[in-house]
């Protein structure tokens, strides 16, 4: 199909207008388009999807359907905490997608799922066997798979109904108090609350994908409802470790309530974190660690509890942030 690029679309980039220009073309889908030479500018093939439109240029595009996902076995090591005939956790390292997705096709959790478990529940779909809730790309820790679709019904109940419990540790920018009362700035962003014996900041903030970028998600008043608590570990100059009890479970949930409320985790660019630390020169990750999970065991009804360990690196990230 032809596309005319006029005046209105000069300095936009390619991989942007195609992707506007036709009907459910995502933009990493037009990316492998452009790819794949499918793309030409005045009947140049263009393999560069930043490459800005200067108008009165004429696009041609040559569309392809997506062959239909299938995750394949690999075999990729996963630290395995738990695991019986019903379901499995697992300790997921950082860097690791949970399952294929635009552009990530392998490397993935699902991929070493199948090479590690004879059978998964089929729920979720030939690309997500065994996949009831996911973990950021760089967040580490505790993930519950399933291995029959009776499992994996329960405990997506379990979810919806709110009656899984979350717990992460995070280490973020900046210092807190143990008492959130102690930081006026906290209390325009939440409430303190006692639990445990501990003073917790509870963050009420709506959640809703981001107008002006796709891939983040932002606070708005008409967002979904997202609640979370955070409480002080332990808390040095210029960092803070926190935990974290999310009682939703929104997308990037801990991640935007913590940068909301003036504490961004360390190396979370996408969320306002500093892109260089003088502490840790080539930060490649945030550091965002799912601790612990507790639901129900889905055929005996058990109330389990997992607690995922932090990786090596994990914690010789936060030992030398002074932590």
């Amino acid at each position: 199909m032809r596309l005319d690029a006029g005046q209105e679309d000069v300095g936009g980039r390619l991989d942007r207008f195609v992707s506007q220009r036709i009907e459910d073309a995502s933009r990493s889908l037009v990316l492998e388009w452009i790819r794949a030479g499918r793309v030409r500018v005045n009947g140049t093939v263009e393999r560069k999807a930043s490459r800005r439109l200067r108008g009165n240029e004429a696009v041609d595009v040559d569309p392809a359907a997506r062959p239909p996902l299938r995750a394949m076995p690999e075999a990729i090591d996963i630290d395995i905490l738990y695991e019986d005939q019903h379901i499995a956790v697992v300790n997921k390292p950082a860097g690791m997608i949970v399952h294929a997705g635009a552009g990530n096709h392998s490397g993935t959790l699902v991929n070493a799922l199948l090479h590690h478990f004879d059978r998964l529940s089929s729920a979720s779909g030939d690309s997500r066997p065994g996949i009831v809730h996911r973990l950021d790309r760089f967040t580490t820790g505790a993930i519950v798979v399933t291995k029959h679709d009776r499992a994996h019904r329960l405990l997506q109940e379990q979810f919806q109904k709110r009656e899984v419990r979350k717990h992460y540790w995070a280490v973020v920018e900046g210092a807190l108090p143990h008492d959130p009362h102690d930081d006026p700035r906290l209390l325009r962003h939440g409430r303190p609350v006692m639990r445990d014996g501990w003073w917790w900041l509870r963050l009420e903030l709506p959640i809703r994908r981001d107008k002006r970028n796709r891939i983040k998600m932002a606070v708005a008043s008409n967002g979904r409802e997202a609640v979370s608590d955070f409480r002080v570990l332990r808390s040095g100059a210029r960092y803070s470790a926190v935990e974290v009890r999310i009682h939703t479970g929104r997308t990037h949930q801990v991640r935007l309530h913590l940068a909301s409320a003036g504490h961004p985790v360390v190396g979370d660019s996408l969320y306002g974190a500093r892109r260089a630390l003088p502490e840790i020169p080539g930060l490649r990750r945030y550091l965002l660690h799912a601790r612990r999970l507790e639901f129900e065991h889905p055929d005996t009804g058990q109330r389990m509890g997992f607690d995922a360990p932090p990786d090596a690196e994990f914690a010789r990230l936060v030992s030398r942030l002074g932590l």
